[in-house]
């Protein structure tokens, strides 16, 4: 036995009986919350150029490795689809993540699950819900290992890939030594990107997970023909060993969280305490003189100037907390077109200011808080205290919450019938005689 051996084992021997029912529950949260939000960004200016891009650069002459684009239709290959769904679901940044590795898993494993399901298309609802945990569990650990290992900050894509080519390996039934190769590969092309460049200089490029997702399918294929590429440090090396100890034991897709608006989730907090400060003291945007917001170092750091694109938006702190004062909730209408530059947002961002806390850094990464202080044109002052984010495993929304957040997403794009027959089949997956191919009919059509 070698360290890699019970890894192995649970990657493609764990069976849907193996996972607790609150796993399954959270594989299929996690795959109807990134459904909702593919579907909302499929209008946006970055997912119509990785489509466009897929189309043109990652088509396929091998049927058995052709996969529909989703909510578009048009064929390409595996790899391909899964890198235009990642980035397409990444520039929306309202997907799932999870605190210990700064990122997500979901934006890669999700839009990877629907590719890799184009070539097998028996697939059954709870092997599919295996599929989603597979790649959440193993993706977290590699993310973990790598935190752990290195001292930059990088992009998901870097060990979201090994959780895709885990999917792939399973699902392609591959051996364990191909396995093997496939997650050392995985990890050797991850994007190792700079988080924190991105964040100073907010781009299309977000958090490398379209890259991820085409890293992790294309080592599946390459494993497959027996291309070598082991072995994947960050699961095999000796001083891992703690990471993956508990594998197939602890469950860390239950512990991701989810995202109630389209915003870096470094933001979440201020915006959550600005929210319970107005409900609570029955305030509206022109009662606000000042706003002062502590919080941790990297979020202090997101962009603090008037956004002029999406990707800005989306990583800026002050017009965040600013559009929750002006309009009482944030969505896509906020982030994008017209909502960029809204005179009455503007006028609220430039009276946020952010510092730096020690206190909210002691408790970052696992927590992402804050403390707002209001100050009112009359001269009251409210104070929230700290403020956990809401959506993760200290305040998490409720099972309805994100049933409702998926329709609000989905249903614009793809119509209210529609989502609503998606939220039906998504449901229906841990049933033992469902179907996968019930989500495919509703995915790869093009929305209208």
């Amino acid at each position: 036995m070698t360290r890699f051996d019970p890894i192995a084992d649970v990657i493609l021997h764990l069976t849907p009986q193996d996972i607790p029912a609150a796993a399954q529950a959270a594989a299929a949260q996690s795959l109807l919350d990134t459904l909702g939000v593919m579907a909302a960004a499929t209008p946006m200016t970055a997912g119509r150029i990785a489509r466009d891009t897929a189309h043109a650069l990652y088509a396929s002459a091998d049927p058995g490795w052709r996969a529909r684009l989703p909510f578009d239709g048009r064929p390409v290959s595996a790899a391909g689809a899964a890198f235009a769904a990642a980035t397409q679901t990444d520039n929306l940044d309202a997907h799932d993540g999870y605190n210990p590795v700064k990122g997500h898993i979901g934006a890669a494993v999700i839009p990877a699950l629907l590719a890799l399901s184009e070539t097998a298309p028996t697939l059954s609802g709870p092997q599919a819900l295996s599929l989603v945990t597979i790649g959440y569990e193993i993706a977290g650990r590699a993310g973990r290992a790598l935190h752990d290992s290195v001292s930059d900050y990088h992009t998901s894509g870097a060990w979201n890939a090994l959780g895709v080519a885990a999917m792939g390996a399973r699902l392609r039934k591959l051996g364990r030594d191909a396995l093997r190769q496939a997650l050392g590969i995985a990890e050797f092309h991850g994007p190792r990107s700079q988080m924190m460049r991105e964040i100073a200089n907010p781009t299309m490029l977000h958090d490398g997970s379209g890259m991820g997702a085409l890293v992790g399918v294309s080592a599946v294929v390459l494993a497959e023909q027996g291309f070598t590429g082991a072995p994947a440090i960050t699961v095999e090396d000796a001083e891992m060993a703690d990471v993956w100890g508990d594998l197939g034991q602890h469950w860390l897709i239950t512990q991701q969280y989810i995202k109630p608006y389209p915003i870096c989730r470094w933001a979440h907090a201020p915006i959550d305490a600005l929210r319970q400060i107005m409900h609570d003291h029955a305030l509206v945007a022109d009662d606000i003189a000042r706003i002062r917001i502590r919080t941790f170092a990297e979020a202090a750091a997101l962009f603090a100037g008037a956004p002029q694109t999406t990707s800005q938006a989306q990583y800026s702190l002050p017009f965040a907390v600013a559009v929750q004062a002006a309009h009482g909730s944030i969505g896509v209408a906020q982030i994008t077109g017209a909502g960029l530059s809204d005179p009455a947002v503007d006028a609220l961002r430039r009276r946020i200011t952010v510092t730096r806390c020690d206190r909210h850094q002691a408790l970052f990464p696992a927590h992402r808080t804050a403390d707002v202080q209001v100050i009112t044109r009359d001269g009251q002052r409210f104070a929230s205290g700290i403020v956990h984010a809401r959506g993760g495993t200290t305040a998490p929304l409720a099972p309805s919450g994100v049933e409702d957040k998926f329709m609000a997403y989905a249903a614009p794009t793809l119509g209210t019938p529609r989502a609503r027959r998606l939220r039906h089949a998504v449901r229906a997956l841990q049933d033992p005689g469902s179907g996968f191919d019930a989500i495919a009919r509703l995915v790869f059509e093009p929305p209208g």
